[in-house]
């Protein structure tokens, strides 16, 4: 069985401000959705069909990117799938999101001095 590969770009808007929380050993995590349209036709004309792709960010970018995302800022994400399975009361979930490499952003930031960028170099980890 080979590894496959793992490789994701998304752009869209998030849909809510980010959640910023920490695990038990410290570790920042940063979970956001992202609208990603989808053009279908119907009929004979065009619709934008919405899916929503939870994004996590880990570490330092974490904690960076929480303070200049929001609502309504346009993103592009570059990383790696992940699903997640777990079972609660008996019945089985699982959850597919993307483990973000790269974010870059741009509009509906909570500040006036954004970056379009937040490089590892702003984040030493």
């Amino acid at each position: 069985m080979s590894s496959g590969i793992n490789t994701v770009t998304i752009s869209g808007n998030l849909g809510r401000d980010p959640e910023l929380r920490a695990t038990q050993t410290g570790t920042q995590v940063l979970r956001f959705s992202v609208c990603v349209n989808e053009r279908r036709k119907v009929g004979d004309e065009w619709q934008d069909v919405p899916n929503w792709v939870d994004v996590t960010v880990f570490g330092k970018r974490a904690e960076a990117l929480n303070r200049y995302l929001s609502k309504g800022t346009h993103v592009c994400v570059q990383g790696r799938l992940r699903q997640s399975k777990w079972e609660k009361d008996g019945q089985k979930h699982s959850r597919l999101e993307v483990i973000a490499d790269n974010v870059t952003f741009s509009g509906g930031a909570k500040r006036d001095d954004v970056p379009d960028e937040v490089y590892d170099d702003d984040c030493p980890f």
